[in-house]
């Protein structure tokens, strides 16, 4: 019975030490969700570098692309060995909204919603300029 209280107690302190010490604290991404003008412009602001470790898709700018995710560059200077103050980029260039011939974003995203709505916006506000030519003034 000795041996066995004392084996619990082990696990116990073990799944403790663990709990305490096994857990992260949550960064969130800065500039993900903006577009890469936009980021690498903040980044620049706050004395970063910037470097994109890599980009999906072509069909638009790389100033227009969406940054996915960032992360602080893992570098050292292999001039003097001193850590280097940057940021990596990884970018989605597809851009829009995905069809079933185009590449894009998921209507399900965030991003995707987005370019819903401002190219519903960009075909009301062509209708409406439209029929403002082509009715005539009363």
């Amino acid at each position: 019975m000795k041996k066995f209280i004392v084996m619990g107690s082990g696990a116990a302190f073990a799944f403790a030490m663990s709990a305490v010490l096994g857990t992260g604290i949550a960064a969130a991404d800065d500039y993900a969700g903006m577009t890469y003008a936009d980021a690498s412009s903040a980044a620049s602001d706050a004395g970063e570098s910037v470097v994109v470790a890599a980009r999906v898709g072509d069909k638009v700018s790389q100033d227009e692309c969406l940054v996915t995710r960032s992360q602080s560059t893992p570098f050292t200077s292999a001039v003097d060995g001193a850590a280097v103050d940057g940021v990596q980029f990884y970018l989605n260039c597809n851009g829009g909204v995905a069809s079933e011939t185009k590449p894009g974003n998921s209507l399900a995203s965030p991003a995707g919603r987005e370019a819903k709505a401002a190219e519903e916006e960009a075909a009301a506000a062509e209708q409406k300029e439209l029929e403002a030519v082509s009715t005539p003034d009363e």
